[in-house]
């Protein structure tokens, strides 16, 4: 697939052989012809290569016989000429256009040209020949070139002929792979009213796209007639993206079914926890009081349960967040990490055995939580879980909050580690070699000074000679 200069330039170069362009070039891929646009120019192509049949003559006589010769021209040559870096032939080529529709997407491509006598007759040739249906397959690179200087012509072309076109014409992009064109499609749908209230909740619910979900959510929820939820609230409700589903629990309220949020209070989103909890507090219920319920009960808590109490508790309701750092599951483990730190409670004693937890996860909330005060660790059992008997996460967290103690702590880490067998620490260790520009810490100086000369050495062994130096 074509996709960089580079790319474009490999494109021309198989143009130039005479292959052909439905062989080179995807029709549906609008970055193919763009960077089919600028190859041609970076590589400079030799018009005797593909304009065999011609001596080497001066541009102007190139544009004499494309305009007056009419000498046969493939719609490989030709598509090379559309993209030449002289505007004369560009222009002379766009003569030529009509008879190879297949280059259409190269005319749409010259709409934002920046010389205006090739602008404006691929402009007209554009207005000429474009309908509904080839808007939709070439939408991708319309909406690509309209966001180039001078490149809203084709867009504003391509609205006016789908705003006319029948609602039936836009279906194929409201699941286009290409994310600009399903979003430009979907506010034309709403813009227009082609999708009804429970269509535009199904793809809200289904499309990938967070700008996507949020338009058709609440666009279905503002078109809502009375009586008329069940079709929208329950794909809203179910549906994977955060947007969609708080959506859908903040309708609740409004739909007249407030109790429902409950059951949403431990999501796995926070967007969704907080507006489940904005919907139960308007209905007189007690949010904090029901996580606190959850968080006692540890065959029953969820992360989203323990993550929604540090979000609306306070310090005290630690004393139910410490024991779930046992927890058998390894989310509520990682969630009563993050849920302490949220709630800026911080005991460095309690917090230490989650270095070892066999959660990756864990581990790494546990590391943040203790960075603040890393310079207080004992560096003893932090450098001892460096060892390659330690998982990879470990020794990984370890050599963080090393980095973070001191300067012997962090050198004498960073040396031990720059040849190591782990592709992350070695790269981690070599890193911080390279890179520390901190100044003398006053706590063992001679061991600081005696590692920044090893570290030195290191350095000059791991950087790469300069040429000619």
């Amino acid at each position: 697939m074509v996709r960089s200069t580079a790319d474009g330039e490999a494109a021309a170069a198989r143009l130039a052989q005479g292959e052909p362009v439905r062989q080179v070039l995807p029709g549906d891929d609008a970055s193919a012809w763009t960077a089919l646009d600028a190859g041609v120019r970076a590589c400079h192509l030799d018009e005797r290569l593909w304009l065999p049949d011609w001596e080497r003559i001066p541009d102007g006589r190139i544009v004499a016989a494309l305009v007056r010769e009419r000498r046969p021209l493939t719609e490989a040559q030709l598509a090379l000429a559309l993209c030449h870096r002289d505007g004369r032939i560009r222009w002379a080529a766009l003569g030529r256009a009509a008879e190879h529709p297949g280059l259409l997407p190269l005319v749409v491509v010259r709409c934002s040209d920046w010389v205006p006598q090739v602008r404006e007759p691929a402009r007209r040739l554009l207005a000429e020949t474009l309908d509904a249906g080839t808007a939709v397959r070439l939408l991708p690179l319309i909406l690509r070139v309209g966001r180039r200087d001078r490149g809203d012509f084709a867009t504003g072309l391509a609205t006016a002929l789908l705003r006319t076109a029948p609602p039936r014409t836009l279906a194929p992009l409201y699941t286009h792979d290409d994310r600009a064109a399903r979003r430009y499609a979907h506010r034309l749908a709403v813009d227009e009213g082609l999708l009804s209230p429970a269509e535009l909740a199904r793809t809200a619910a289904r499309d990938s796209d967070t700008v996507v979900q949020s338009l058709c959510a609440d666009a279905a929820l503002a078109a809502l007639a009375d009586g008329a939820h069940g079709d929208v609230l329950e794909p809203l409700l179910a549906a994977r993206g955060p947007r969609a589903r708080s959506a859908g629990v903040t309708a609740l309220r409004r739909a007249g079914r407030p109790e429902r949020a409950v059951e949403f209070l431990s999501d796995r989103s926070g967007l969704v926890r907080a507006c489940a909890r904005y919907v139960v507090r308007q209905h007189g219920g007690d949010p904090s009081a029901w996580y606190r319920e959850r968080c006692a009960d540890p065959a029953g808590v969820s992360p989203g349960a323990v993550l929604g109490l540090a979000e609306c508790g306070e310090r005290q309701d630690a004393v139910l967040l410490w024991p779930l750092l046992r927890h058998p599951a390894a989310a509520v483990r990682a969630g009563a990490v993050a849920g302490l730190r949220t709630l800026d409670v911080t005991d460095i004693a309690r917090l230490l055995p989650s270095l070892d937890d066999p959660s990756p996860a864990v581990v790494r909330r546990a590391t943040l939580s203790l960075l603040p005060s890393a310079g207080s660790l004992d560096t003893g059992p932090l450098t001892r879980r460096t060892g390659t008997g330690w998982p990879p996460h470990v020794r990984i967290a370890a050599f963080r909050l090393l980095k973070a103690h001191s300067v012997p702590a962090r050198l004498r880490t960073a040396v031990a580690l720059a040849d190591d067998e782990n592709d992350r620490l070695r790269t981690l260790a070599r890193r911080s070699l390279r890179d520390w520009g901190f100044a003398m810490d006053p706590r063992g100086r001679a061991e600081t000074e005696e590692l920044l000369d090893r570290a030195r050495r290191r350095i000059d062994e791991l950087t790469p000679a300069r040429p000619g130096g």
